[in-house]
């Protein structure tokens, strides 16, 4: 079988979290050929992967928001829309649930319409104005002008892209990549499934509200933006697979039909981690670490003040960032400054290195992040029988507590951006060394019965056997 994985923002230019589930299920299907399609920001990251392609890999297909915007504009022709395409057009500007099938066949490769060329068209600047005397009245029309096309130019170019060979499409998210994932499927009538590790939307919507680029006057539009492509793709996916319980809620809450929505979860090699003992009884010192990428939605900062809140009562301690410190280097240095500011010691980053090789030397694992999906990295500490210290984000709450499942806690959650919070939770799960024992076997225990690769990977074979064999039918 050949399967078009559509990846936006990860793969195969970011290392760990979402690229690693590619990497994994690519590598863990070598009867099948994948043909990967991207979808990055900036075009100078061409050819710039951060992982060796798997032999079944035939080809990357590399798109870039970016290389849209020089794009040389021929002298506009007249275009006379259809009242349904300018329907179509005003519900893309001003609400979350446009006609997409209408802009597919204005912008796709078999339409008449030129992205960059209608963007400077008499007919684009009718349906602002129609969009000006309603949704935007208290706006500057200059400000309208700029933001909507700024926003429109690389969605309506990605609408371009040829369409593979392929049997099944296969979106790892809502968003471009979704989008694309549902063009093909309009296109070609074949299977289209989508796994979102995180919900998509909301992350935006999260990013939005907090963003200082973004004007007041447009963050509903920019929101409305994103949900209106997420239920292009809810809407053209046969399946849509969630990694726990409760994305799966939010993505009925979002659109999506309760009938094909299911929950996948992540799997992990537990034999990599199986030489990894139990937690001591006794150790010197306090050996705290996180397995992360240094970018401001893991919120290290976060864990930076409450490790030096720790470390004011426990001068033993130390805390190892074990991961990518190259991705945001601006972070990166803000989070060593706030180190020296704070003049904590103990706190090293480690950089690429084994993992598996890392997590025996910890007491427990830390994750502070504020918007997770179903974290690698909680899974492998409660593989390796170490208890952690997450925030309630994602799956976190699923991975530690159980869904119901009697074996107890495997570490605590805390609330997001609550320095004090964590520290005062670290400090007191340290005074009962039995106590994180017992929960790194039951982590690892849970880990055992419900998250394996094997288990994960053939989940996936049947899932795509069972999209294809419907199709041909």
């Amino acid at each position: 079988m050949r399967i078009c994985l559509i990846a936006e923002g990860c793969y195969p230019y970011v290392a760990g979290g979402v690229s690693s589930w590619v990497q994994m299920l690519i590598q863990g299907m070598p009867e099948h050929t994948f043909v990967i399609y991207t979808i990055a920001a900036n075009e100078s990251d061409r050819g710039k992967f951060k992982y060796e392609l798997p032999e079944n890999v035939e080809r990357v297909e590399e798109n870039f928001l970016d290389q849209y915007m020089d794009t040389k504009v021929r002298r506009p022709r007249r275009n006379d829309l259809k009242p349904q395409e300018r329907k179509a057009l005003l519900d893309l500007i001003t609400s979350s649930k446009p006609d997409w099938d209408t802009l597919f066949a204005m912008f796709s490769g078999a339409g008449s319409y030129q992205a960059n060329e209608f963007l400077a068209s008499d007919a684009f600047l009718d349906v602002l104005m129609a969009a000006s005397e309603d949704t935007f009245r208290m706006t500057p029309f200059n400000n309208v002008f700029w933001t909507v096309r700024s926003m429109l130019l690389p969605v309506l170019n990605i609408l371009r892209c040829p369409v593979p060979d392929v049997d099944v499409f296969h979106a790892v998210s809502t968003g471009y990549a979704g989008l694309l994932g549902a063009l093909f499927q309009w296109r070609t009538g074949k299977p289209f499934v989508i796994t979102e590790h995180g919900i998509y939307s909301r992350e935006r919507e999260e990013e939005i509200l907090r963003a200082k680029w973004v004007d007041v006057y447009f963050k509903r539009t920019w929101i409305d933006f994103f949900l209106g492509m997420a239920s292009a793709a809810y809407d053209h996916a046969g399946v849509i697979a969630s990694l726990f319980h409760h994305a799966r809620d939010l993505q009925i809450e979002y659109g999506a039909l309760p009938e094909r929505c299911r929950v996948i979860p992540n799997g992990i090699k537990l034999e990599r981690f199986e030489g990894i003992g139990p937690l001591p009884l006794e150790r010197q010192g306090l050996t705290l670490g996180a397995v992360i990428r240094v970018v401001p939605i893991k919120d290290l900062k976060t864990m930076i003040n409450a490790f030096a809140l720790v470390r004011a009562r426990r001068s033993d301690a130390t805390l190892y960032m074990i991961g990518p410190a190259d991705e945001n280097p601006e972070y990166y240095d803000e989070c060593l400054d706030l180190i020296d500011n704070l003049g904590v010691k103990g706190v090293e980053f480690v950089g690429r290195v084994d993992v598996a090789e890392w997590y025996g030397r910890l007491d427990m694992v830390l994750l502070s992040s504020i918007s997770e999906g179903q974290p690698y990295a909680v899974l492998e500490a409660m593989a390796s029988r170490r208890p952690v210290v997450a925030t309630d984000v994602g799956s976190c709450r699923e991975l530690l507590e159980g869904n119901g499942d009697g074996l107890g806690a495997a570490g605590v959650v805390v609330p997001v951006m609550s320095p004090d919070i964590m520290a005062d939770a670290i400090l007191e799960l340290a005074e009962d060394r039995a106590g994180l024992s017992r929960m790194g076997e039951s982590g690892h225990e849970r880990v055992s019965r419900f998250y394996r690769e094997d288990d994960f990977l053939a989940t996936y074979k049947d899932l795509y056997q069972e999209v294809g064999d419907a199709w041909r039918a």
